[in-house]
This record gives structure tokens, C-alpha cells and sequence, in this order.
């Protein structure tokens, strides 16, 4: 059994084509769990990883996909993350349950829209990072831009621990600045790896480079900063407790050098992962929502979360995060939420799509459990008191689509096709319209919904007619209002009394309910009755009946009668108070805007920027890199539907652009 202190749970998470799917091969092959390296685009098999035929189809991930190695003592469980933002879940799942991860970047690129987003999933969870600066092959490629841009965009105390030799097609290796010893990886597949005395031209900017390094390090060590201010050769030990102290407490990010797709730099990266990220033991205190403290210890009472779901032939298969306790075949265990005994089956450690049957996990183990019935986000705990680990974010949907099966035979094959999307992914919503009776499938971006419309086809072999995307709307309020509604029925028998006083007031939060009732005024017992009034109301508001968003309920008093008063009395009450309220507190709609960066040839910048602007987008600015220029807008959505295609049109296939949710604006 391998030491906790021995393991890494580690996320690879990056912008779009910044190389994780890529790195990731590198990993499996320099750990000797996979033989041979498999390109993304490569013809031939596939990356391991990337395992779906529509990952295959489109090059790119669309679903986290697990695994283990070994790099030298240290087992590490890997997950690599998709980077388009469409498939956000992913990232925001895994990274829920991970105790440190790769952020990869870019040499050429730098930080992009999705940098940003995967920066604040990270910080969202406390989870320390390495940052990979990767393609340092590709032209333009320059660390040190993208160094200084996760200073300025991510907030980051980043440097660099290594230094390159060459850059663009002179890329060579890198100089270690904590060894100070030259980096160079010589085979076929780089499997060499060859440490040599640092180039003569080099020694005195990898000297001046390694003195930024320590200065930067010194501020969370004393001994160093003693050390430096008396002359003295910091010893190599140091300097390595010193990154990974500061690395752990999220106040440093290590930067290292490479390109995936050459084979440089990957074997280093394995060892910074062993010296600088956490082991489970390593990681806060998790706690639960009841505020109870989850330590890592084998020996305690289970506490494990189940953060994803896939349904396969055999039935469902949940992956799992140990976080307290052991679990073994045949343990019966509590679902926290449902409340019911839960018999565990087979355990598995997962290999992208294959199984490995696993007799025992412990506290800090990734397993999947195999046709255990459960929901994402769930916890899995024993003895008492039953606790449950603080639910993920979830962002919320900015696309729909109807769809109606072709055929009568079609419509059972879609329905269990949408009721399983559904279960695994919490961002595809489905929902009918009262008008059509149409079936409308939400989800966060064209091609998030395309993926789910090719699997219906290919998987369930059945045939929908699709209408056009339609943009999810919200509606919001502009004012306070009050409200003061008395809620009253008599026909016959028992009759219904409720009444309720308040206001509503615009907050920059979806939704916020706040009790203020004293002296009884209304029995405790009905208040999260009167809660669920408010909440069903917000599902559909009064002027186009889309959900309403933005508002605090303030309950501050009212009336009941000892007979006639009931839960459903008062949810109907608040039900009724709030949307005559909302309607007094100038409602208006918001749509979701988008953040959009256009990676385009110099030239053809004016006509980028005017089709933008053609869009009522608003231009943030642009940065310019060797032959090309990103630039930054933001735009609504609904003006974006089929951008891909008239920007390939535009540009004669030269542009390329990532588009992001950025925030609701009014309309």
C-alpha cells in the first residue's frame, strides 16, 4: 500500500489547444503506462485520453478522463480536463476534487479567455498550481511575456524555476536554477533525459535568473533570507521545501518550460510534481455543510464524494473521491442526501476507458464505483451524524434548443438518451415549451448542445428534426417593492389561511432569502415553506416568463390562523406575494453576454474589428504578437450564433477565436 504522503491528485487544465491532451500522452509514456505516444491529431489510435469518437472527430476533449501512474515512489492520479469553455463542468468537477493541478499555457499565446476561467475555478476550490508554459517550439513562443501576463491578468506571484535554452524552432531544453544544471532530452521520443553543465552564453542570465528566483523566495523563509543577506550557497533542499511551502499556501506559482509535442521538458515537470504540489495529507481540512472537519485518515468514518456520473451498458459508474475512512467491495454505506443504505459493489481505478479492479480505497484514493445508484454530488458517508461535503458550482446554461424526434420509434431511444445526458452533465438542462409541447435542450454553447445532438444519433441511433438556437434571457428587478398578501380560502371543511409581510431588492446574487419574522408571528415550521413559494416563483417571470434572477426576499412578518394555516397555505402565499411584487419593481430583461477573443492575422485586424463592432459588440482592446493580434470584446450572444463559420468566411480560414459567458447585461 503506497503512503498518503506518496500520492498526487493532480488536474491538467488549460486553455483550448494549449497541449494538455498532449502533455497528458507524454505523462502516461515517461511513467510507463502506455508504450507508445498517440498524437490528438495524429491519425493512428488517438490520444489515450481522449477516448469518445467525437473527441476523435473534433480533436479536441470533451469529457475529463482519469488515470494512474508512477513516477519514481509517487503514485499520481491524473485527470485531463477539456479546455472549451462549452464542457466548463468538466474542469469545475474535477478540479472540486483535486488537490493540485497544471495550469498550461501557451508560449506563443500566452494567457487567454480560459486561462482566466480555469484561474478562477482553482481559486474557487484553494487548489495550488503549477503553471506549464508549453509550445515553446512554436513561433513567437517568449516565457517571459507569459510570465509577466499571469502576473497582470491572473494575480499570480509567478516565476520561473527554469530557464530556456532557445525558443521557437531553437527550443533545445531549459536550465534547472535549482540545480543550475542544463536540461536536454536526446532519443527518439525525448525519453533521455540528460542533465549537462549550462551553455557559456547562458551562464549569466540563468544566474541572474536564479538570484530573481531567490529573492522571491525568501520572503517566506527566514533561514534563506539569513543565508542571502551573509553571501551564502543556499543548499538545493532548501530551496526546494522553500517552493513547495510557499506553493502549498497558494502564495507562489512555480513556472516551468517545455513542448509537450517535441518531448522537452516533461520529465522535469513530473518531478516538480512530486517536490512541489500536495499529497492528501498535505491539503486543507475539508469541510462538510454542516461545518464538520473531514481529516484524510483511513481509520475514520467514510466520507467520500461522488463528483461525476456516466451510464454505460453494465449500469452506472460513479467516480468516487475518498476523503475520510476505507471503502471496500461489499461495504453498505449511507447516501447523505437520500438518506439510504448504499451496498457498494466492484471498486475500479480508471484508465481513461478501461477498468482496473481495485480490492480496497483510502482516504485520498480517486475510484469509480460500477451500477451504484446515485447523483452528482452526492456524499457517501458511515456512522453518525450523516454529513454531507458542500455542493460544486454549477454554472447555468446560455443556449436552447428544440428538438422533436423524426420518427415515432425515435422518440423512446432520444428520451433514455436525454434522461442520461442529464444525469451525467448538471449544465444540459431539459425543459418542455408549455406553447409547442417541444422538447428544448439547454446547455452552455453551439457546439456543447452539437456534441450531445452527434451522440443522440451515433449512440441511441435516433433521428431529431432542430430548431434555431434561442438565447436563455433572464429577467431581474430594478427597485425595492414590498409586498403584504393574505392568502385566504373557505369552500367547505378545513379552509386555507396565510399572510405574509416583506419586500424584494435588487442583489447581486442569484437568488437570497432572508428571515426576519420574530415573535412567532409565523410558526418556524412554515418558513421553508414560504421559501419554496419564493423559489417557484423565480422559475418564471411576468414579463416574458423567463426565469428571474437577481432578487432578495426579505420575510419580516404576518399572520396564521391555528386551524386553517398550512405548509401549502404559505407556499402558495409567497408564491403569489412575490410575483405581484416583482411586477411593482420594474422588471427588465437581461441577456447573456460573451467574452470573445479573436486570434487574427495582422492584416486583417480592421475587418475583424468592424464585423465585431457590426455586432454591437464592445471592443476591450487587443494585444499584438509576433504576425498576429488577439483581440478582446464583448458581445451578446445572440449576435454570435454561427460566428465560426462567417469568421472562417471573413478571414479565408486564417482567424480563430474562443468565446466565453462573461455576465448578464440588460437588454
Amino acid at each position: 500500500m503506497i503512503p498518503r504522503t506518496r500520492i498526487r491528485n493532480i488536474g491538467i487544465s488549460a486553455h483550448i489547444d494549449s497541449g494538455k491532451t498532449t502533455l497528458s500522452e507524454r505523462i502516461l509514456f515517461y511513467t510507463g503506462r502506455i508504450h507508445a505516444i498517440e498524437e490528438v491529431r495524429g491519425g493512428g489510435k488517438g490520444a489515450t485520453m481522449d477516448f469518445m469518437p467525437e473527441e476523435k472527430l473534433h480533436g479536441i476533449t470533451i469529457t475529463s478522463a482519469a488515470t494512474t501512474c508512477e513516477w519514481h515512489d509517487t503514485q499520481i492520479n491524473l485527470i485531463d480536463t477539456p479546455g472549451h469553455v462549452d464542457f466548463t463542468i468538466e474542469v469545475e468537477r474535477a478540479l472540486r476534487v483535486l488537490d493540485g493541478a497544471v495550469m498550461v499555457l501557451c508560449a506563443a499565446a500566452g494567457v487567454q479567455s480560459q486561462s482566466i476561467t480555469v484561474d478562477r475555478q482553482m481559486k474557487r476550490y484553494r487548489v495550488p498550481r503549477l503553471a506549464f508554459i508549453n509550445k515553446m517550439d512554436r513561433t513567437g513562443a517568449d516565457p517571459f511575456r507569459v510570465v509577466q501576463g499571469i502576473r497582470d491578468r491572473l494575480q499570480l506571484n509567478a516565476i520561473l524555476i527554469q530557464y530556456p535554452i532557445g525558443s521557437e524552432d531553437q527550443f533545445q531544453g531549459v536550465i534547472d536554477l535549482v540545480e543550475m544544471t542544463a536540461d536536454y532530452f536526446e532519443g527518439e521520443k525525448g525519453e533521455n533525459w540528460v542533465k549537462k553543465s549550462i551553455p557559456e552564453a547562458l551562464r549569466d542570465e540563468a544566474q541572474q535568473a536564479r538570484e530573481k528566483l531567490l529573492d522571491a523566495l525568501s520572503l517566506f523563509s527566514e533561514p534563506m533570507t539569513e543565508m542571502l543577506l551573509a553571501g551564502e550557497e543556499i543548499p538545493k533542499a532548501l530551496i526546494w521545501e522553500t517552493i513547495r511551502e510557499a506553493t502549498l499556501s497558494l502564495e507562489f506559482t512555480p513556472v516551468l518550460l517545455g513542448s509537450a509535442f517535441k518531448n522537452k521538458g516533461v520529465q522535469n515537470l513530473l518531478d516538480a510534481v512530486t517536490l512541489y504540489l500536495p499529497s492528501p495529507i498535505d491539503r486543507e481540512v475539508v469541510k462538510t455543510a454542516e461545518s464538520v472537519s473531514v481529516y484524510p485518515d483511513p481509520d475514520a468514518s467514510l466520507v467520500a464524494l461522488a463528483f461525476k456520473l456516466t451510464v454505460e451498458s453494465f449500469g452506472q459508474l460513479t467516480y468516487t473521491r475518498i476523503y475520510s475512512g476505507t471503502l471496500k467491495p461489499g461495504d453498505t454505506v449511507y447516501n447523505s442526501r437520500t438518506e439510504q443504505r448504499v451496498q457498494i459493489g466492484r471498486l475500479v481505478r480508471m484508465h481513461a476507458n478501461k477498468r482496473e479492479e481495485v480490492k480496497v480505497a483510502l482516504a485520498g484514493d480517486i475510484v469509480a464505483l460500477l451500477s451504484v445508484d446515485c447523483a452528482s454530488g452526492d456524499t457517501f458517508c458511515s456512522g453518525e451524524p450523516l454529513v454531507s461535503l458542500e455542493k460544486m458550482f454549477v454554472p447555468e446554461p446560455v443556449i436552447t434548443l428544440a428538438i422533436t424526434p423524426k420518427k415515432q420509434e425515435d422518440s423512446d431511444r432520444l428520451s433514455k438518451a436525454l434522461n442520461r445526458f442529464q444525469r451525467e452533465d448538471p449544465t444540459f438542462r431539459l425543459s418542455i415549451d408549455p406553447e409547442s409541447g417541444a422538447t428544448l435542450i439547454s446547455g452552455m454553447g453551439e457546439l456543447h448542445l452539437e456534441i450531445y445532438l452527434e451522440r443522440i444519433q451515433r449512440e441511441y441511433n435516433a433521428e431529431v428534426y432542430v430548431g434555431n438556437p434561442a438565447v436563455a434571457y433572464r429577467e431581474t428587478i430594478g427597485q425595492q417593492a414590498t409586498f403584504d398578501y393574505r392568502f385566504k380560502k373557505q369552500s367547505g371543511g378545513p379552509g386555507q389561511y396565510a399572510h405574509i409581510t416583506g419586500w424584494i431588492e435588487p442583489t447581486d446574487q442569484p437568488f437570497v432569502f432572508e428571515n426576519r419574522v420574530v415573535g412567532g408571528a409565523i410558526p418556524k415550521e412554515y418558513i421553508p415553506a414560504c421559501e419554496k413559494g419564493f423559489r417557484e416563483a423565480m422559475e418564471s417571470g411576468k414579463l416574458e416568463g423567463y426565469p428571474v434572477t437577481g432578487v432578495k426576499v426579505v420575510l419580516d412578518g404576518g399572520s396564521y390562523h391555528p386551524i386553517d394555516s398550512s405548509e401549502l397555505a404559505f407556499r402558495s402565499a409567497s408564491h403569489q406575494a412575490i410575483e405581484g411584487a416583482i411586477a411593482k419593481a420594474k422588471p427588465y430583461i437581461l441577456e447573456p453576454i460573451m467574452l470573445v477573443e479573436v486570434e487574427t492575422p495582422n492584416e486583417l485586424i480592421g475587418r475583424v474589428q468592424g464585423d465585431l463592432s457590426s455586432r454591437r459588440g464592445l471592443l476591450l482592446g487587443s494585444e499584438t504578437m509576433q504576425g498576429y493580434t488577439v483581440i478582446r470584446a464583448e458581445v451578446a450572444l445572440a449576435r454570435m450564433f454561427g460566428y465560426s463559420t462567417e469568421l472562417r468566411s471573413l478571414t479565408s480560414g486564417m482567424a480563430s477565436f474562443s468565446m466565453e459567458f462573461a455576465c448578464y447585461r440588460q437588454s
